[in-house]
């Protein structure tokens, strides 16, 4: 073979080398070469049974164009190829399907009048498009369902998980471990929500989007070339259009957008896992697994892999989202030349990136350890000064000083004072410099010992953290529920393209 011949398997050798995130047989079976084949195939199938039903081909066209539109009769890597003379792949696919149809079609029907008759390439494609974006969606609602239970039942157990709230970096307030889990839960919930309310439209437009072909198939017919598109939406599982949409690409950005979506709320996770696993933050680690997170060079690492290809497919994601904007804001004409092509590559990189993080994410929110111990370390860090927004508030009304009114603003000022005189003091002395001086700033006998120990606990400054975690499971009740134990099945499409549970 020269170096210019091909072979399936040379093209197939993209097995994800440089993309681990999305490197598994699941994610490569829903938005491979062949999986994008299988749908071309598909889409060419229906609408020949749409035609076959409304009798405008021979009868019994569509059972001959079934049985040609086989994934495994066509050789990928040559069509891949043949495409450079389209600048497509459903021209090249278009000719290997006609020749099976017409070798398939023994009893001499005419059935290869059932293929493409009035489509256009863009009409397939965008439909496949559509077609695998719904395969890889019903599975990624389904790894969203289960993350979400998991991280709702990480709200739950450590509802009262006392850890430090940090802000630009530093302590800032005391925090507890449930509430960062149920904001974990109510981005990744929200994300999967906003999957849910996608349609994804049938694409039938003829050449122009004028449905002129279509127009003349029907003439003398009892039904339109709407009423062909909405039955090939239905036999497809897409959602039906009240028109063509070859230069309204919408549908294209909001699905990018949705998947964006999720790897935002994915990367959001993994970033928090990245610091909280750091050794001298400690506070929660991935799960174990064999072989995995290991170092090439230092033997004794156990690097959070999980998170990183998480964050590797939130940095990556975007790009994409904003190739698919950038397509669409560059649509031009009837028929756009390279906007439309441009597409292809980003939102199937999205669809892999979305599934392979959340496979991901899945694995690290179930096994996730917590280790309340540490996190009850680091949040004693900082000793009592976590707490001197709470001291302010009580305290300054008692130190009115210079007749600065019931808003205490002059004891404020005062309290400062103390906490920049505490933050003079070695940090080993400053837990003790803080009470101190504290005491020595208000009387006892306008604030007892007993109250003042009260004031700063951070127990008792955790303000509605769990009336806030509590919210957020309930706004998502469909992604909570696993948690009780009565998980519905994975969410799957109706046959208007909208994913609901």
């Amino acid at each position: 073979m020269t170096s210019f011949e091909t072979s399936d398997a040379g093209l197939q050798g993209d097995f994800g080398l440089l993309s681990p995130v999305s490197a598994s047989p699941e994610v490569a079976a829903l938005t491979g070469d062949r999986a994008v084949l299988a749908a071309i195939l598909r889409v060419e199938a229906a609408w020949a049974a749409v035609l076959d039903e409304a009798g405008l081909v021979p009868a019994g066209s569509a059972a001959v164009v079934a049985e040609a539109a086989d994934a495994g009769r066509y050789d990928l890597a040559g069509i891949a190829v043949r495409a450079q003379g389209g600048a497509n792949p459903v021209i090249p696919l278009l000719a290997d399907l006609r020749a099976q149809v017409k070798a398939l079609d023994t009893a001499g029907i005419g059935a290869v009048r059932a293929v493409h008759t009035s489509l256009t390439s863009q009409d397939v494609l965008d439909s496949a498009l559509m077609l695998l974006a719904r395969d890889a969606i019903r599975r990624l609602l389904g790894e969203l369902t289960a993350t979400s239970a998991a991280l709702s039942g990480l709200a739950e157990q450590h509802a009262e998980t006392l850890c430090v709230g940090r802000s630009l970096t530093q302590h800032s307030l005391p925090f507890t471990f449930g509430l960062k889990a149920a904001q974990w839960f109510a981005g990744l919930a929200a994300a999967g929500r906003r999957l849910e309310t996608l349609e994804l439209p049938v694409q039938t437009g003829g050449a122009a989007g004028t449905l002129a072909a279509g127009t003349v198939l029907t003439a003398g017919s009892s039904v339109t070339p709407f009423d062909l598109s909405d039955r090939l939406a239905a036999g497809l599982g897409l959602a039906p259009v009240p028109a063509p949409w070859h230069t309204n690409r919408l549908a294209v950005t909001a699905l990018g957008d949705g998947l964006a979506a999720v790897t935002d709320a994915a990367g959001k996770i993994a970033v928090d896992v990245l610091f909280l696993s750091r050794p001298e933050v400690a506070e929660v680690a991935e799960p174990r697994a064999a072989g995995r997170g290991g170092s090439s060079a230092m033997p004794q690492k156990q690097n959070p892999v999980l998170s990183v290809l998480i964050r590797s497919a939130a940095l990556q994601a975007p790009g994409q989202a904003a190739q698919l904007h950038l397509a669409a804001a560059n649509f031009n004409d009837e028929r756009p030349d390279g906007a439309w092509h441009s597409e292809w590559p980003a939102l199937r990189q999205l669809l892999r990136l979305a599934l392979g993080a959340a496979g991901q994410l899945r694995e690290l929110t179930e096994g996730l350890r917590v280790f309340p111990d540490a996190m009850r370390r680091n949040l004693d860090l900082a000793g009592p000064l976590l707490l001197s927004e709470a001291v302010t508030a009580a305290l300054a009304p008692l130190l009115p000083g210079n007749g600065a009114g019931k808003n205490g603003a002059d004891g404020k000022q005062r309290l400062q004072a103390v906490v920049d005189q505490t933050l003079q003091a070695p940090a080993r002395e400053q837990a003790a410099t803080y009470r101190r001086l504290l005491r020595a700033a208000v009387p006892p006998e306008q604030l007892s010992d007993a109250r003042l120990e009260e004031l700063l606990d951070p127990a008792n400054y955790l303000g509605q953290a769990a009336e806030i975690s509590r919210r957020l499971l309930a706004a998502y009740p469909e992604y909570a529920r696993a948690a009780a134990g009565t998980a519905d099945a994975p969410p799957t499409p109706d046959l208007n393209g909208a994913f609901r549970g």
